[in-house]
């Protein structure tokens, strides 16, 4: 590890940058001052089909000139621009640089297209058709990787268009989650269930909650075994909003379905993260998002399950 926090690798780039310049000078101008052994009729001696001779003639000058001026070019950029190792040039241009001014460049030309955006509720905007037209781009670009093109998530993914929300569905809880990101923990509980036995039960008394196919007799053991986990999910297993605890009841699995599934979460626990996205987008981005987001369940019908 120490390797990469020490000078070792940005000299090491810098010089074998320089020490692969330096060779290609050197290669050219050897083989300029090299002669080669020719006969009387400067030929080399080699003979091809009978009578194709190869001549020992110099490289035409313009083509030398060309190697010549890619080495100068190449010390000039090294120079002016970032190459060697950590020195920065001495133009200071950096790529995130760049990319931050054409990212303002950018936000400039379309602010005014959020302008009448800005005071509009997300009630309004999931009415305007433009706005759902941008929003949806939006989400194309920023969210769809995880959640998908039609939104409705993976395992491990939430479904945004099914109207169930882990942590609350408000346009308020839904910017927040898309600024701030989220960060969802399910502890390890088999040693607080008690045995494997127990933990067993407990998943057949979690299936039960939504009606799943599940042991009644373990159902029923485990229901008392389920106290460890009201804590977050209530007494009911109708979880709890402010703490990001899932509805257990709802037949609405983000990590899998079954009592194996639930057994490897209850041992193992999970942990889940939201990325923030304040830094990729304007606040009158994250005002069209959260609009589409919340909209996406009051418009989009919801498939069987």
């Amino acid at each position: 590890m120490s390797d990469f926090t020490s000078n070792f690798w940005s000299l090491y780039v810098a010089g074998i940058t320089l020490v692969s310049i330096l060779a290609c000078a050197l290669l050219l101008w050897f083989s300029g001052k090299a002669k080669a052994m020719t006969a009387h009729d400067n030929t080399t001696g080699h003979v091809w089909d009978g009578d194709l001779r190869e001549m020992n003639n110099p490289l035409p000058r313009w083509w030398v000139w060309l190697f010549v001026i890619t080495i100068v070019f190449g010390l000039i950029y090294l120079v002016l621009y970032p190459g060697l190792g950590v020195f920065p040039g001495k133009l200071g241009w950096s790529s995130s640089e760049q990319y931050r001014v054409e990212v303002e460049r950018g936000n400039a030309e379309i602010a005014p297209t959020y302008g009448k955006f800005s005071a509009m509720t997300a009630e309004e905007l999931s009415k305007d058709a433009k706005a759902m037209a941008i929003g949806e781009r939006l989400f194309m670009n920023n969210c769809s990787q995880c959640h998908g093109s039609d939104a409705r998530g993976s395992k491990g993914f939430p479904n945004l268009a099914d109207n169930d929300w882990i942590g609350g569905g408000t346009p308020e809880i839904i910017k927040t989650t898309i600024t701030q990101g989220r960060t969802g923990n399910m502890p390890p509980m088999a040693a607080a269930v008690g045995t494997s036995e127990d933990v067993s039960n407990v998943a057949n008394y979690v299936l039960s909650l939504s009606n799943g196919p599940h042991d009644s007799v373990k159902a029923s053991l485990g229901k008392a075994k389920f106290g460890a986990c009201a804590a977050c999910h209530g007494m009911d297993g109708k979880g709890n909003p402010a703490l990001g605890a899932p509805n257990l009841t709802d037949d609405i699995w983000l990590h899998g379905w079954g009592e194996a599934a639930i057994v490897a979460m209850i041992n193992a626990g999970k942990v889940n993260a939201m990325p923030p996205q304040a830094d990729k987008l304007t606040d009158a981005q994250v005002n069209v998002l959260t609009a589409y987001v919340w909209g996406l369940s009051k418009r989009t019908p919801v498939a069987a399950k």
